[in-house]
């Protein structure tokens, strides 16, 4: 039995299936009742919670591998990152107590306890905490996750669509590496079966930059959207006015400031196979079609945590 949290989401979701795909039994540790989902009926189900240690310990019970995927994208209300972290690090601890035999954490590329940005230390402080949990363990660090469901490349999509002007902050010769959902879960999955105590970058085989990125996109959804460098602060702006229409953060400071950085990218080989522009051009037909909300997937209507 191997254990993922937030199977109904995006990266583990695309866990819980490379698991199944190897003859794996799953569980998840999740927030989300799903009874429509088709992954429902294929996997277990558990609470993920952090005020029943007793509960969490249950969950975990017979379990060879815990994949953690939690973590928030901001903070939010009461839920923050320093919460975030207490969590996880609850959950190392139970972990241990239930007797699982080895954690693949889901980290970011580039973390580090003097970042500047909040959810970069943070992913630090976590790892610090993988690596003194006393388990065994493989850190996997992905770059600009793409896939279908997610959140980043699908809203890009969905303005370009949309709108007559799309504004990139500054230049937007900062740079990304785009590495698929599946290529993430192969790499994770691929770790889950070692005993030595590893850190890895998922990456993809393309470095490009941010302004690259959203001409790919514009290209592969048929965009007549006029492509504009805007001042960072103007670029905020506009994300926070449409926020407030669609009830939902597009984009925070710290998360363009993460991109402006160029954090998003390895100087490691890259791991990742799939190219960013061939699934682009080839899946630009349904991408954008509709947005996604961050708050809506992962804040409403569940419990602060």
């Amino acid at each position: 039995m191997d254990v993922v949290t937030g199977a109904f989401s995006f990266t583990g979701r695309a866990i819980a299936e490379e698991l199944l795909a190897r003859g794996r039994n799953v569980r998840t540790l999740t927030r989300r009742d799903a009874p429509g989902d088709p992954l429902a009926a294929r996997i277990e189900r558990a609470e993920l919670q952090f005020r029943d240690e007793a509960g969490l310990c249950k969950a975990l019970d017979g379990t060879d591998t815990l994949f953690n995927t939690y973590w928030v994208r901001f903070a939010h209300g009461v839920t923050t990152f320093g919460r975030a972290v207490e969590n996880t690090r609850l959950l190392l601890r139970v972990a241990r107590r239930a007797g699982v035999r080895r954690v693949v954490h889901v980290s970011v590329t580039n973390p580090s306890p003097a970042s500047p940005l909040a959810y970069f230390r943070g992913k630090a402080e976590v790892e610090r905490d993988v690596s003194g949990s006393g388990l065994s363990y493989a850190i996997v660090r992905p770059t600009l996750v793409f896939g279908p469901r997610d959140v980043l490349v699908n809203n890009i999509a969905w303005g370009l669509r949309r709108s007559p002007v799309f504004p990139i902050a500054g230049d937007g010769s900062y740079r990304v590496q785009p590495v698929s959902v599946e290529d993430v879960a192969t790499i994770c999955v691929d770790a889950a079966d070692g005993e030595e105590d590893v850190v890895l970058d998922a990456a993809g085989p393309e470095t490009i930059t941010y302004d690259e990125l959203v001409r790919l996109v514009g290209a592969a959804v048929d965009s007549k959207a006029r492509i504009v460098h805007w001042p960072t602060r103007l670029v905020l702006a506009v994300a926070r006015a449409a926020g407030a229409v669609r009830r939902d953060v597009l984009l925070t400071a710290e998360e363009l400031a993460g991109l402006q950085g160029s954090m998003l990218v390895s100087q490691r080989p890259p791991l990742g196979r799939a190219s960013f522009s061939s699934w682009i051009a080839a899946n630009g037909e349904t991408l954008g079609r509709a947005y996604v909300s961050e708050l809506a997937r992962n804040f409403r209507p569940y419990d602060p945590l």
